[in-house]
């Protein structure tokens, strides 16, 4: 089946929740984790720049990346991303980050930022295939930046 992809909306929040407390356990290993606090989300779907894609499955959101904008520090910030299991090595996180690849581009804005855990090998090598670079080795993570075309 083929995948679709948009902004979220609001109505995509619970699933989004879902997901991350998904993406919380496969990193950390544990059934244990504590999902988002009430009314996070909420900003994602204001009128401002910060924003969330998605992708579905027929009418079921399977992944999401959250994006973050901060154009007067010149740069996106990409937090929060997720793709549920049965679908992933599929292309999706692939083409969620070119969608914020895009996204930055369309702002003006150059460069990317992001941060891996060092022991979520898959998302460091999606990554890097992608063209981001280690920047910083801040402990338990590293801090990779990608500088888009100008």
């Amino acid at each position: 089946m083929d995948f679709t992809y948009r902004k979220a909306r609001s109505s995509d929040s619970e699933r989004i929740a879902e997901l991350f407390e998904e993406m919380l356990r496969t990193i950390y290993h544990t059934e244990e984790v504590e999902g988002y606090e009430d009314g996070y989300l909420d900003r994602f779907f204001s009128e401002g720049s910060d924003l969330i894609y998605v992708a579905e499955r027929g009418k079921e959101v399977v992944a999401f990346l959250s994006v973050e904008v901060y154009s007067e520090d010149g740069y996106i910030y990409l937090d929060d991303f997720s793709v549920t299991a049965e679908c992933r090595n599929k292309g999706i996180g692939t083409k969620l980050v070119s969608l914020a690849e895009d996204y930055a581009e369309s702002m003006g804005i150059s460069a990317i930022v992001l941060h891996v855990e060092k022991t979520n090998e898959r998302a460091y090598q999606l990554y890097r295939k992608q063209g981001y670079l280690d920047h910083e080795d801040q402990g338990k993570r590293i801090l990779m930046v990608k500088e888009l075309r100008k």
